[in-house]
């Protein structure tokens, strides 16, 4: 009997032992996180984003579906497993049946030389830059700093330098080329321009933000390199970003947070997404089966570290509390997901195929409406790569939703393993204006998408948790 006492009194002291330990890591917790906000360290420049433009390709670019099955049947020796594997990626894809494609892929043969690949580029980057000069009114001269990113297509002259030639920039010009870099290039290289912009003072930055699909279509059957072919499209968009204080009644947002996660220290997150040969010596891009757990686990990183800077005190209490109980009590109960709604009024998100979508509506806990820009961007334009956020931002723009004060959430993903998120605040309401890509078309949208049945060809699940 005494035994007995003595073990309920050591479990009822230990329980109370437990509860102290829990309550005293809260408390810490939450001290450091109100002396981290309270002593945070602030930028020496504002930086504002003055406008953006997207480009839309002409009409005479404009492919269905069918076209590009019927395309694919006539130019490629494919076996009737492959085309089959392709029409089901395009029918699960989400895209829809207007998104554009190089008009050099319906020659026969493809004539995919490299004065056709400079075209598509001149055309992409000249088109969105010269829309973004006549938006804003600013001369080239005035331009300082020109950052391009384009993943696959590296050439010498570089892009940045094709910039600076046609547009007869300053000898003084900062200019950079980004490649290989992957769909979250694009807010990569904003985040580089806001930092260049923290050392350049009185100065603008042109980010332009494109890829080229005419040199990089993959022509054999090997599964991994398909998907390519089946979601890439033409499309890019170009940025225009100042830290003179005099531009900041004139602009339309203002760059709060940069968030930049890399994972490619991991073997397994540098391999997922590579430019390789198959085994007949073709080339292309292979995507691997672990696609989907390294974007799981750098989104999570990413998240975490955007979270502490931007979700209010009460999603932060709630978060640590559960990652106490989880820790001390129950590994039964489930991990809390901050609503970063909360903190956002809209969140774009890089358009990587229906699937990711999916993926990142559920895990995230997302509305219909929240995912609304995301997932039209990819039915009308497909994914265009690391411009896709600006599309995405186009669309709410072009729906009349940014209002003065609004903080718009713009995260995008891609080879490396890369994840960067890009918050920003209006600077004031923003109108439907002529020049946007959605302006002839957005009461059309958006459109109802029917769900597509069964699994995604090649076991690109979303995960149940991020």
């Amino acid at each position: 009997m005494a035994s007995n006492d003595l073990q309920k009194f050591i479990a009822s002291h230990l329980s109370l032992f437990t509860n102290f330990i829990a309550l005293v890591l809260l408390c810490l917790t939450l001290t450091i996180l109100l002396l981290s906000k309270l002593f945070e360290s602030k930028p020496s420049r504002k930086v504002f984003l003055l406008d953006f433009a997207c480009y839309k390709p002409p009409a005479s670019q404009m492919w269905s579906k069918e076209l590009t099955m019927e395309i694919a049947r006539h130019q490629f020796a494919l076996s009737k497993e492959a085309l089959l594997f392709m029409e089901k990626l395009l029918e699960k894809s989400g895209l829809g049946p207007s998104t554009y494609l190089p008009e050099a892929f319906k020659t026969y043969p493809p004539n995919e030389c490299m004065e056709e690949v400079r075209k598509e580029s001149e055309m992409v980057i000249f088109g969105a830059v010269d829309d973004l000069l006549a938006k804003t009114g600013v001369k080239g001269k005035d331009i300082g700093i020109v950052i391009v990113n384009c993943c696959l297509f590296n050439t010498a002259p570089s892009l940045s330098a094709m910039i600076v030639n046609r547009y007869k920039l300053g000898d003084k010009v900062v200019s950079y080329n980004l490649s290989g870099m992957g769909c979250s290039a694009g807010l990569a290289a904003i985040g580089l321009a806001k930092q260049l912009l923290q050392v350049h003072g009185n100065s603008y930055a042109l980010v332009v933000s494109t890829e080229n699909i005419t040199g990089n279509r993959y022509q054999g059957e090997d599964r991994s390199m398909i998907l390519i072919n089946c979601l890439f499209r033409i499309g890019g968009a170009a940025i225009l970003l100042s830290n003179r204080p005099s531009d900041r009644h004139a602009a339309k947002y203002q760059l709060i947070h940069a968030v930049h996660t890399n994972t490619a220290a991991s073997d397994s997150s540098y391999n997922c997404i590579s430019s390789v040969e198959d085994s007949e010596g073709l080339p292309g891009v292979s995507i691997s089966k672990s696609l989907m757990p390294v974007a799981i686990k750098t989104i999570e990183a990413n998240l975490t570290t955007l979270g502490h800077l931007v979700l209010p005190i009460s999603e932060k209490i709630l978060f640590i509390a559960n990652y106490i109980a989880r820790h001390f009590h129950s590994e039964n109960i489930k991990p809390y997901v901050p609503d970063f709604m909360k903190a956002i009024d809209h969140i774009i998100t890089h358009v990587g195929g229906q699937p990711v979508l999916d993926g990142v509506e559920r895990n995230l806990k997302l509305s219909k409406i929240d995912m609304e820009a995301s997932r039209m961007t990819l039915y009308r334009f497909g994914n265009t790569s690391s411009s896709s956020v600006w599309y995405g931002l186009a669309y709410i723009e072009a729906k009349g939703r940014v209002k003065r004060g609004d903080r718009v959430w713009q995260i995008a993903f891609g080879s490396g393993f890369k994840c960067n998120s890009l918050i920003m605040k209006a600077m004031r309401d923003v109108d439907l204006e002529e020049n946007n890509p959605w302006s002839d078309e957005i009461d059309g949208f958006p459109v109802d998408l029917k769900s597509a049945d069964g699994a995604f060809p090649y076991d690109f699940e979303p995960s149940k948790q991020i």
